[in-house]
């Protein structure tokens, strides 16, 4: 819940910044005429519906189990941070490209460039803040591993959405005001819609990288292999087990997992004492990795456990 609770500051901090940022980059294109400066305040706007969604999600998502949703809802946080990558790609990246290509085909100079000017350092400087929040919690729940490496396997989307948004939007500014820099000085407004494109471009890009990785938790993707090494060895140093033969696992939450259980047990155990094993081990594993919210335990023999493995690695192998 704290990781949850620090979550939510990385997106309404991002949320205030945004929606500031986006007033100040329309009323700025409305007095100059810029076509980069009205697609960063597109970019700005569709940024802070984003933060909407994603809060909306973790809302839903924190919802219990119910008669329909017997594992809960933990997966409407990933259905709702994938809307967020199509709306960077259809409005924030559509948009900006649109504006791009009109003013390159009817360019208007700007009427007040420094006024831009003045917008984009302001928009910098609190774009800046706001990514600094949210580098600040990826780097404290990536640990030892890469920046991409810790991305492909976080099973909580709505930091590092927050994080690459914002650095989306800090390269957008940098690109908005070499764009309308290079059209003020060669006297060119076709390079502020060319800044325009680039924009679109940057934000289809993170749009394509934010909505694979929505993709992948949809559809469901394991528990890290020291939580599956862990609930296997809980399992195994049970008196009644004779062996912990594999784990099938799967997230429906950033801190909820779904895990079955391949056990075998010792053959002069009756149903009682397997039944009595089985609540044994839930508890601690309700005590050590509370993020384990559904067990299911399956007696079943190394033989056809490996087999079905095998089966399993054929299909990737395959796919």
């Amino acid at each position: 819940m704290a990781a949850r609770g620090e979550s939510k500051k990385v997106i309404y901090a991002a949320l205030a910044g945004n929606l500031a940022i986006a007033l100040t980059k329309f009323v700025a294109a409305a007095f100059t005429g810029s076509s980069a400066m009205l697609s960063e305040g597109v970019h700005s706007l569709v940024d802070t519906g984003n933060g909407g969604l994603l809060l909306y999600g973790m809302h839903r998502a924190a919802r219990p189990p119910d008669r329909m949703h017997p594992l809960g809802h933990g997966r409407e946080l990933y259905f709702w941070s994938f809307i967020v990558a199509l709306l960077v790609f259809a409005l924030g990246a559509g948009v900006s490209f649109y504006e791009g290509v009109t003013h390159i085909l009817a360019p208007e100079p700007i009427s007040d460039p420094k006024v831009n000017y003045i917008v984009l350092g302001l928009s910098l400087l609190f774009e800046g803040a706001s990514w600094t929040v949210a580098l600040r919690e990826f780097r404290r729940t990536k640990g030892r591993q890469g920046w991409f490496q810790a991305v492909r396997t976080s099973k909580d989307p709505s930091v590092y959405t927050v994080l690459f948004e914002d650095s989306a939007a800090m390269l957008g500014l940098l690109v908005a005001f070499a764009g309308i820099l290079a059209a003020d000085l060669l006297e060119m407004p076709e390079l502020d819609g060319v800044a325009s494109i680039g924009i679109s471009a940057i934000l289809g890009a993170t749009a394509v990288f934010l909505a694979r990785e929505s993709k992948g938790l949809l559809l469901g993707e394991p528990a890290a292999p020291e939580v599956q090494r862990r609930v296997l060895a809980i399992a195994a140093e049970d008196p009644a087990v004779q062996r912990a033969n594999g784990i099938l696992s799967v997230h429906i939450g950033p801190e909820e997992i779904v895990a079955g259980l391949s056990i075998e047990f010792e053959d002069e155990r009756t149903a009682q004492e397997i039944e009595a094993c089985v609540e044994r081990v839930e508890a601690r594993l309700k005590r050590e990795l509370p993020q384990i919210t559904g067990l299911f335990i399956k007696p079943q023999a190394a033989g056809t456990w490996e087999r079905r493995r095998q089966a399993i690695a054929a299909a990737e192998q395959a796919g």
